[in-house]
């Protein structure tokens, strides 16, 4: 016969009024956690008691119920009804569902409160976000959820976001395949087909760390901080269809435009419509890209300009902030800290006073009709215009006595020729080819080496500017060299003859380099201050004081540097011979010694544009083995390359760390440089042919 399975009977439930509840001393619970009371209240008055609670009658000392009841389990709750109680929200002798239990039965008020806390399941995050999901979907509002959970409208939308993932993601995260993190991070994209491939590409490594997952979604893409996107603006690009990628979860800095061809065509038809409008100024012709060359304007005359005038209203205005600017500054000189609005207000003055000094220029109309104006994006996203330069076919000739005057230039066009009109080139840089099977330590191809010691060079420059001391020593070198037939005077790197060296091959960003903007800046000043006239020049030299003297011998002398690698022909056919290189860039050391520069001090960074992304993968692993350590350079080694330049970019950014062109040779006795090593001429051509090798 089996045996009867004992009945399970329930506790009894009953409304009971909330003043004849006491909150029972047996409730485990001591320590704050989780929602607060004030919430807890909060969510009760607007959602009810979702969930009734546990009591026992209090019984007097002969076991008779008192008619009062006990609460061992649903404390919270019961101080969240006495909150509203004191709030007057809730009659005191309003009735509240409750369990009863048995006060004599076997199982203690202690064991009843903590199995209530601890055999409550937490929901999973992604059950959280599913439920925002379908009340939104059911016509609830973001601000509307937030206000309902007490939780910021930010935090609703990151919510939603997550659910925006790939099914298939969301559901290798519910069964912890993934990291809240890295599931954030694929929240970057809205393409369910690019997340699950990059999952793909990324789930069996050991490393899927969040930085990787963003960098693989957004590599087709511009950022919103790049010159090109802040050119044309964010409103203009959406306007037009563009979307744009953002990260709920991180500083994003603006985001990411996906649709890249139409971030370029907006970009050429805004330069367009710019140029269109300056060549109404009747200029002979108008180069427009997104950004030109360092050294585009060598060889081309610059025209002299003349300021237009400020006008009355115009003049008073500036006199009046330079007044007040001049009385600030007095009265909180030895201040330590300038109080917030003045700063603000110096701020203002400030931008003022430099947008009336910025005033228009004037040129000569008859000069206007033989030259030509750059037009093209600066580093900041505004436009760059530089008008005025010559082009040497451009140049009137000299016209013998008595001949007539066929026009301007002497071929009987007039001044108010026809412009030529602009011819936009957008990304001349050349791309190299992709060096992912190149798995050797292969020498440098002379193009990276030569961009590389350009960079070098006008650092070197900018440096040398900045030591009149050695400036004068090292002209003063090739004086001696020149003077004393004992001494070879080819192959060096101070060219005192201060013929420009133009750079054949550089890196895009070559004219946006701190130490490029730095002689820049510097030759402008100079150029303002020395007079127009040839004949003047003399007397204007001889009354500028010794140190200023001293400051533009040393600025001229700079411009004369010569850092550079260049190919070296073999045979020494009217080129440099490689003899020349080697003793050339030998020279540039000493002169780097001793002025004491330092590329990492100068702002030179490892980028891919640069380098990284210029060499085979064997480079980047040594870079960043000997940048950021063995370590780092295993977390990056099963990328393909150009992942593995990005992510070595960021680990190089901040370590010192320059490919071997850029630093400074050992003493005289010590082994050459790499890419220059060999015991003579012949085993250096030999050398040459690998480089162009693997520059090929």
């Amino acid at each position: 016969m089996a045996n009867a399975v004992q009945k399970i009977t329930l506790s009894p439930s009953r409304d009971i009024p909330f003043n004849k509840l006491v909150l029972a001393q047996t409730n485990v619970r001591r320590i704050k956690a989780g929602v607060s009371i004030e919430e807890l209240a909060a969510s009760i008055a607007r959602r009810g008691l979702i969930q009734s609670i546990h009591v026992r009658p209090v019984l007097d000392a002969g076991g008779e119920e008192t008619g009062m009841f006990e609460v061992p389990a649903g404390g919270r709750r019961y101080r969240a009804l006495e909150m509203l109680v004191k709030q007057k929200r809730f009659a005191k002798t309003a009735s509240v569902p409750c369990v009863v239990g048995d006060p004599f039965g076997p199982i203690l008020a202690e064991e009843i409160s903590l199995a209530e806390n601890v055999e409550h399941a937490p929901l999973h995050p992604l059950d959280q976000y599913r439920a925002f999901k379908d009340m939104f979907d059911k016509g609830m509002s973001e601000e509307e959820i937030a206000a309902a959970f007490f939780i910021s409208t930010s935090m609703v939308k990151q919510r939603l976001k997550l659910t925006a993932v790939s099914p298939m993601l969301l559901d290798v995260y519910a069964e912890d395949g993934m990291t809240i993190a890295q599931l954030e991070a694929f929240s970057v994209s809205n393409d369910h087909a690019r997340q699950e491939l990059v999952w793909e590409a990324i789930k069996n490594n050991w490393s899927k760390e969040p930085y990787q997952i963003r960098r693989m979604l957004t590599e087709n893409t511009v950022r919103a901080s790049d010159k090109r996107a802040v050119f044309v603006g964010p409103e203009r690009y959406e306007a037009a269809g563009g979307a744009v990628l953002r990260d709920l979860f991180q500083s994003d800095d603006g985001g990411w435009l996906q649709d890249v061809p139409l971030l370029e065509r907006l970009v050429t038809e805004k330069l367009q419509m710019m140029a269109d409008e300056i060549a109404n100024e009747g200029w002979k012709w108008i180069e427009v890209a997104v950004s030109f060359p360092y050294g585009a304007t060598n060889g081309l005359r610059e025209l002299k300009s003349t300021p237009i005038d400020l006008a009355s209203d115009e003049q008073a205005t500036l006199d009046a902030l330079r007044d007040e600017f001049d009385k600030l500054q007095t009265q909180y000189e030895e201040a330590d800290e300038l109080p917030d609005e003045v700063d603000q207000r110096f701020g203002e003055i400030e931008t003022a006073i430099k947008s009336l000094e910025a005033r228009p220029v004037r040129f000569d109309p008859t000069e206007i009709a033989r030259a030509g104006v750059f037009v093209s994006i600066d580093a900041d996203g505004s436009l760059l215009v530089e008008r005025g330069y010559v082009k040497p076919e451009d140049e009137a000739p000299v016209k013998p006595q008595g001949d007539t005057d066929l026009g301007i230039d002497g071929s009987g066009v007039s001044a108010t020729g026809s412009n030529q009109r602009a011819v936009i080139t957008i990304g001349g840089q050349p791309v190299d080819p992709d060096d992912d099977d190149e798995d050797g330590i292969k020498p440098l191809p002379d193009r990276l080496i030569m961009e590389l010691t350009a960079d070098r060079t006008l650092a070197l420059r900018d440096k040398l500017a900045n030591d009149p001391a050695t400036a004068f020593l090292a002209v003063l070198h090739k004086f001696v060299r020149d003077a004393f037939s004992r001494y070879s005077a080819q192959g060096v790197a101070m060219e005192v003859f201060v013929r420009g060296t133009v750079f054949p091959v550089q890196s895009e960003g070559l004219r946006d380099t701190i130490y490029a903007r730095s002689i820049q800046a510097r030759h402008e000043a100079w150029e303002k201050r020395l007079p127009t006239d040839v004949a003047d020049l003399w007397d204007a030299l001889s009354a500028l004081m010794g140190t200023e003297q001293t400051e533009l011998f040393a600025h001229c002398a700079s411009l004369g540097v010569n850092a550079l690698y260049e190919r070296a022909d073999r045979y020494s056919n009217g080129a440099i011979s490689t003899h020349g290189v080697q003793q050339r860039l030998a020279d540039a050391d000493r002169l780097a010694r001793a002025v004491g520069l330092d590329m990492i001090d100068a702002g030179w960074r490892p980028t891919v544009g640069n380098y990284l992304g210029r060499v085979t993968k064997a480079r980047i692993l040594e870079a960043v083995r000997e940048g950021a350590g063995e370590r780092a350079s295993q977390l990056i080694d099963h990328l393909k390359k150009g992942d593995m330049a990005k992510e070595a970019e960021r680990l190089l950014a901040d370590s010192g760390w320059l490919p071997e062109p850029l630093r400074l040779a050992g003493d005289e006795d010590e082994a050459l440089p790499e890419f220059l090593a060999g015991d003579n001429d012949v085993a250096l051509v030999g050398q040459e042919e690998k480089q162009l090798d693997a520059a090929e």
